[in-house]
């Protein structure tokens, strides 16, 4: 398995195409709900699909992709894109970032230059890192995906492939949020002689019945969370029964209209991030148009979504441990809690299943809170392994 150099050039006739299908799109009926209680309003929708197809420049955004160094690799069959950017530190620590649905590589980008070159950012040139940012399997540039069966263990299989087999690093650091946290905290518990340690937004450890978890559980200064947890127990619920039930149907309404894919993205970035209902709080056009663009472009939303269905008929929650030790995930773990975080889990919770070792409240930022709050995001890794450096052979 080598690892090849990998540029981003979409086709032109693809852009003139997606600018066509926007131009003429069929736009459906809307009334009394500029509070969004059905789904995403209308005429907020519609600015935003004239600002993708005039104003967006998807060029601009390739050129801030290939800024660093891409590059595609198939194991087992399996296209894996990714970054690979050294850092510029005495000895860089190797950390895997995985993200998320709906999230892509890119939501990593602006750690980029805080992780690599500490020093550039203000901080210590020994706390730098060699980052490895992949595409999930089906998501992004990880494409065409014709293999079944990629639940939560496979794809941590895969992604230890890549950074040890592939890369060459031994032994290395792993953080992630979303899916990627349940993928991180899995390899600390099968890989952990690998694995330096874990830092994710969500303590997603392998035996966690999240569905379970008894008010009670939560402390007196955790009730923030339950109340969180109710705020949005609906806006996890209709994607999560569609896309672990029968995401091919709905992949076929998405994969031909560009803007059903914006909306079902975008509805989701709004309920979800720390914005107080207006999504451009948290995150610019830029950056909003670039997610639509890339799952559009890559034809990937309806691979990304089987990811929920693959978990779900592998046996959903909890993941199986594949070992008896306690706790189950055993190598250093920390965990970066976001105040509108959707799976909020009590601290207690977390340290019976976990090697716990920092709990940090963030003062803003919500279920993309890497991609959100950049700054302590980067921050936070380089303060969690500044203390694991020596494991990093």
């Amino acid at each position: 398995m080598k690892a090849e150099p990998f540029e981003i050039a979409i086709p032109q006739d693809e852009l003139d195409d997606l600018r066509l299908r926007l131009g003429r799109t069929r736009w459906a009926d809307d009334y009394g709900n500029h509070d969004w209680r059905y789904g995403v309003e209308r005429r907020w929708l519609e600015e935003m699909i004239a600002y993708w197809r005039d104003g967006y420049d998807w060029r601009a955004t390739e050129r801030a992709i290939n800024r660093y160094p891409n590059f595609k690799v198939s194991i087992d069959g399996i296209p894996l894109h990714f970054v690979h950017v050294r850092g510029n530190g005495r000895k860089p620590m190797p950390l895997l970032l995985l993200h998320g649905w709906p999230w892509t590589f890119m939501d990593y980008y602006p750690l980029i230059g805080p992780l690599t070159d500490p020093a550039a950012h203000g901080a210590d040139s020994e706390d730098a890192f060699d980052l490895i940012i992949p595409s999930l399997p089906g998501y992004g540039f990880s494409m065409p995906l014709t293999t079944a069966g990629l639940d939560i263990p496979r794809q941590a299989e895969l992604f230890r492939t890549l950074v040890r087999d592939v890369l060459g690093y031994p032994r290395f650091a792993v953080g992630g949020g979303d899916w990627g946290a349940a993928i991180t905290t899995w390899m600390g518990h099968a890989f952990a002689q690998e694995v330096i340690g874990v830092l994710a937004s969500i303590p997603y450890f392998p035996g966690l019945e999240l569905p379970a978890l008894a008010p009670e559980r939560y402390a007196p200064e955790e009730q923030w969370m339950l109340a969180r947890r109710s705020e949005t127990a609906d806006s996890i619920m209709s994607h999560f029964v569609v896309q672990s039930t029968d995401p091919q149907t709905l992949a076929y309404a998405l994969v031909d209209s560009p803007v059903g894919t914006a909306a079902w993205l975008w509805e989701r970035r709004r309920a979800w991030s720390d914005c107080n209902g207006d999504l451009l709080a948290a995150f610019d056009r830029e950056s909003l148009c670039a997610l639509a663009s890339i799952y559009w472009l890559t034809r990937s939303i309806g691979t990304s979504m089987r990811s929920y269905w693959e978990h779900a008929r592998a046996g959903g929650l909890p993941l199986k441990p594949v070992h008896e030790r306690t706790p189950p995930v055993g190598v250093p773990c920390g965990f970066a809690i976001f105040p509108k975080e959707v799976m909020l889990i009590p601290r207690a919770v977390a340290a019976e299943g976990t090697n716990l070792k920092r709990w940090t409240l963030m003062r803003r930022g919500g279920h993309f809170g890497f991609a959100e709050n950049a700054a302590d995001s980067a921050a936070e890794f380089r303060s969690f392994f500044a203390s694991l450096r020596g494991g990093a052979t």
